[in-house]
């Protein structure tokens, strides 16, 4: 299906490699375009307009937000060179949706595409890849640049500008030819996680293999489950390994960083939700994927009635842990100290349905790249 989406200038694949994490389906994709709304960094920002789109077309609904629609919500700006240039949003109505779950494939379509012959053609597997080579990265920080700016941002900390910040830096390569899919399909290979993505826009590309969910909605109940807290595993030696498990558990910073994000996004969700209908349903869960344990939290609530898309972006992106806190000054500090604009990374990728459902990641560990002028970022952070 990854090879088949190709030939499509718009694609989106949404993979969860068979975690039970309130899944919605195992795998869901959209391919190529029946409507579009784009905003474009040098067009007028208008977020509200999303909803007047989806309002006017109650079908499936794939997309991106990119992390810069901060500026849409707050007076904040973003200045730093971006190699990848995604727009800061885009939503499309697909004309061909593929849902595989509990081992059934099914296919919806706009005429003329034909569903048997869209399966004839994605089971022959006549896609031939492209072999990918290993690219020279380079860092946007020399190592005591880094330092440096990590020490500034400590200062921040201790005066009481923030009690916490995201702060990220880029890999990039340049003059550099990969087969998208190839290196997706890698990516998958040695690291499944349950909100992975590989998204298609024109000659731009996300290979995503995240453990974060952002948002999703059902019905009239929203969750967030944010990560803060991490560890490496130990696989080959499970009692070491289950030992660093326990030890996230009862680390004092990890378990700190976590509460203060529950309680960041607990006031998020409580802009838009019932009174008295936010909870923390997992506190501090601990989950394990292929190289770290990860600290996960659930939160929910109830939405209001009449809540629309836009109000809900509003109250609630980007993502805390993407941030730190207060949201605000963070992502002032992150504009000053960090060297790239994030566009696509720490914003998110997902789906809405015809019923108004949806299911958005948080962009993380990730490759992104711009075919068109051959260059390749990879995005990493710390807190």
């Amino acid at each position: 299906m990854l090879n088949f989406g190709k030939k499509y200038s718009t694609f989106c694949f949404l993979d969860n490699h068979e975690y039970n994490f309130k899944k919605s389906y195992d795998c869901i994709a959209g391919a190529g375009v029946t409507a579009q709304f784009v905003i474009n960094a040098n067009g007028e920002l208008s977020v509200g307009k999303l909803d007047r789109f989806l309002s006017e077309n109650n079908d499936w609904i794939f997309g991106h937000i990119s992390y810069d629609l901060k500026n849409e919500f707050e007076d904040l700006y973003s200045s730093n060179p971006d190699g990848i240039d995604f727009p800061i949003l885009s939503f499309f109505v697909p004309e061909v949706v593929f849902i595989i779950s509990n081992a059934e494939l099914r296919i919806g379509v706009f005429p003329p595409n034909d569903p048997d012959f869209l399966y004839k053609e994605i089971m022959s597997g006549f896609f031939p890849e492209e072999i990918s080579p290993v690219p020279i990265l380079k860092s946007r920080f020399s190592r005591n640049a880094y330092i440096k700016s990590v020490r500034k941002l400590q200062e921040h900390i201790l005066k009481g500008d923030c009690y916490e910040i995201n702060f990220c830096q880029e890999f990039y390569a340049t003059k550099t030819i990969i087969d998208p899919v190839a290196v997706h399909k890698n990516l998958s290979k040695v690291s499944p996680n349950p909100f992975s993505a590989f998204y298609k826009y024109f000659d731009k590309f996300l290979m995503c293999a995240s453990p974060e969910r952002f948002l999703k909605k059902r019905g009239d109940v929203i969750i967030s489950q944010p990560i803060k807290g991490t560890a490496r595993r130990i696989e080959a030696d499970k009692s070491a390994d289950d030992l660093q498990k326990k030890s996230l558990s009862q680390n004092e910073k990890e378990r700190a960083e976590n509460i203060m994000i529950v309680d960041m996004v607990r006031n998020d969700l409580a802009k838009i939700c019932s009174e008295g209908s936010v909870k923390v349903e997992d506190y501090l869960g601990v989950y394990t994927f292929p190289q770290v344990h990860q600290m996960i939290s659930t939160i929910s609530g109830i939405l209001k009635g009449g809540i629309k898309f836009s109000e809900i972006l509003n109250a609630t992106f980007p993502m805390g842990s993407m941030t730190g806190a207060p949201k605000k000054r963070v992502m002032e500090l992150i504009e000053e100290y960090e060297k790239t604009k994030r566009g696509l990374f720490s914003g998110s990728v997902g789906y809405i349905n015809p019923e108004g459902d949806f299911d958005f990641n948080v962009v993380i560990r990730s490759i992104q790249y711009n075919a068109r002028n051959k260059y390749l970022s990879i995005m990493a952070g710390s807190a």
